[in-house]
């Protein structure tokens, strides 16, 4: 539709340089007291059905006037332009619409392709990085593409029509004149070198500045305790600096051009001029000449933004390239072609053989253990052991390199990552809150859940209490990742998050760390019996909360070295023995 309008728009454009050469024309002859059908042969071809039907359509008083034609002439003029304007702004309002609709959807893929990627991702990505590109490089190609588009379509269009007639109407002036175009190019091929050097320097300063800001802001707690206020500041400054040089770089590059090609034109006028002047030309139709003159000046506009086209092309090309790289990031987890259906309830949990590492670094070698279904199975050692990546290959955040990890006997691999997900519930060391009402963010893992069911889980948590203190109660917003809680409540709100999510996998990463003793001792209770009839998996630092595990698993440097019961393994007098006399004897 878009393209429609840009043809449209060049042809009113056409249409209103007939209308200058007739004009003049036809005033000009009234003296001659020419008749309407001797009017209308002296118009241009191309105006003159519209002029015949003008003609027959006016009065019979009109008609039998000479200035019938002349009138319809000038009653055409309002008309052309209204339709030159009508077209020019459908042809910018539509290909800015469909521009905008192919970035959002663009912008949306590139965000869900970002959901899909694994963890490992994410640990080495720049948060500020990511937010620039699926934002702030969708924008800028957005508004590069609109405006080069809207440009491709009409301006072409418009500098054939132009040129056809001067060529129709002063075949040698117009290709004299048109000399001089070749010379544009020169500065075009210099500055697009100027352009592309800029604009992806310019987008890679948009990734700092976001980077900047993004860290500025979450980690605002820790800047204003150091003063670091004046340091994050001067660094904002400093890349907002080299952010504008290479800003106005982009935009020298795309001015000087297009004026350099208005001056060029100028000058082919110019030649032009004085080659009627020294050669002795004259002209008699006035009206010939003034559209001539009219074609010449209205070709400046085109042309000058077609020179910017070419650098624009390069402007996108910059902001494209970082986003495409996004897109074209594979996953190291696809999910499978054919996936299986889980059935996680009183299944038993398998690691058969397992080796993982990050990156050279390895982690886990080797590791054979299985968990019975409804069994309570603590995992614990000193920092480094393995103990998160025991649980993160469980629930898929990262793969295995060898071995496998099974549940009911089923290879996590062949099973949908959403359907193995559905059916674990974790609570994290770290509590991660949304900047949303704490009723949503206990709905997490199931949002369809009832009000009844959030108290319920809420009281379980022991979290009912504060949170009906707030102002709001359930509806209070918790603010971003839970600031306006304490570390003792995000942990709260997290653990009847768990409890909602009603899973039969249970996996809790040190889940009571962030509570005081007596809040601690409340909560084991309710997790106690959260546990039952669960298979549960509880990664512990403070061993005072897995003695009644079923069974313990120690593990070092990657390694299982001790598997037991409390009593069996203090009995042993090993590793586990030395951890948990290191803790009382810290205790005392």
């Amino acid at each position: 539709m878009g393209l429609v309008c840009g043809i449209l728009l060049a042809l009113a454009n056409g249409m209103l340089l007939v209308i200058v050469k007739a004009g003049p024309d036809l005033i000009f002859h009234k003296e001659v007291q020419l008749s309407t059908e001797q009017q209308i042969q002296k118009a241009p071809r191309l105006v003159q059905p519209f002029l015949e039907w003008a003609a027959s359509h006016l009065p019979t008083s009109i008609q039998a006037s000479s200035n019938a034609v002349l009138l319809a002439i000038i009653l055409s003029i309002p008309v052309v332009m209204f339709l030159r304007s009508l077209f020019s702004y459908l042809n910018v309002y539509l290909v800015n619409w469909a521009s905008t609709r192919a970035m959002a959807d663009l912008r949306t893929a590139v965000f869900g392709h970002l959901q899909n990627l694994p963890l490992s991702f994410f640990s080495q990505a720049n948060t500020g990085d990511l937010i620039a590109r699926v934002s702030i490089d969708t924008q800028s190609l957005r508004l590069v593409v609109g405006s080069s588009i809207a440009t491709l379509v009409s301006d072409p269009f418009t500098i054939l029509m132009v040129v056809a007639m001067l060529l129709s109407m002063q075949p040698v002036l117009t290709l004299f004149s048109l000399v001089v175009l070749p010379v544009c190019i020169v500065p075009i091929s210099i500055y697009a070198r100027k352009v592309r050097q800029s604009a992806r320097a310019m987008q890679s300063h948009t990734a700092d500045l976001s980077k900047v800001m993004h860290e500025a802001f979450t980690g605002n707690r820790i800047i204003k305790a150091y003063n670091m206020e004046d340091k994050v500041l001067a660094e904002f400054r400093q890349v907002t600096n080299k952010f504008v040089n290479q800003t106005m770089r982009v935009i020298r590059a795309n001015e000087i051009p297009g004026n350099v090609t208005e001056f060029l034109g100028g000058l082919g006028v110019t030649l032009i001029l004085l080659y009627i002047a020294f050669a002795k030309t004259s002209f008699r139709d006035v009206g010939n000449f003034s559209a001539f003159l009219f074609g010449m000046f209205s070709m400046y506009k085109p042309i000058k933004n077609l020179t910017k086209l070419h650098n624009q092309f390069h402007q996108a090309n910059a902001a494209s390239q970082r986003v495409f790289e996004l897109l074209d990031t594979p996953s190291s987890m696809p999910e499978p072609a054919s996936p299986k259906p889980l059935a996680a309830a009183n299944a038993n949990i398998q690691f058969d053989d397992v080796y993982f590492s990050y990156g050279e670094k390895p982690v886990l070698r080797g590791i054979n253990l299985t968990i019975k279904a409804g069994q309570f199975v603590a995992l614990v050692g000193t920092t480094g052991s393995g103990k998160t990546s025991l649980v993160n290959l469980l629930l898929r955040f990262y793969d295995v390199q060898s071995g496998a990890v099974l549940i009911g006997g089923l290879d996590v691999r062949e099973v949908s990552i959403k359907d193995l997900r559905r059916q674990i519930a974790i609570v994290t060391q770290e509590s991660i809150l949304f900047h949303d009402t704490i009723r949503k963010n206990i709905a997490v893992g199931r949002p369809d859940a009832t009000d009844q069911e959030i108290e319920a889980a809420a009281r379980h948590a022991n979290a009912h209490e504060f949170i009906m203190q707030k102002e709001g109660g359930y509806e209070a917003i918790v603010g971003e990742k839970g600031t306006t809680l304490s570390g003792g409540q995000k942990q709260r709100v997290s653990i009847a998050r768990a409890i909602v999510k009603d899973a039969p996998i249970l996996i809790l990463d040190e889940a009571t760390n962030s509570l005081d003793a007596e809040v601690e001792h409340a909560v084991q209770e309710e997790l106690e019996k959260l546990m039952r009839g669960r298979t549960t998996i509880c990664i512990a630092h403070r061993l005072a909360t897995v003695q009644k595990a079923d069974r313990i698993v120690v593990l070092s440097e990657g390694r299982i070295v001790e598997t037991g019961t409390h009593a069996e393994l203090l009995e042993q007098g090993g590793v586990y023995q030395r951890l948990y006399e290191l803790q009382f004897q810290s205790q005392k």
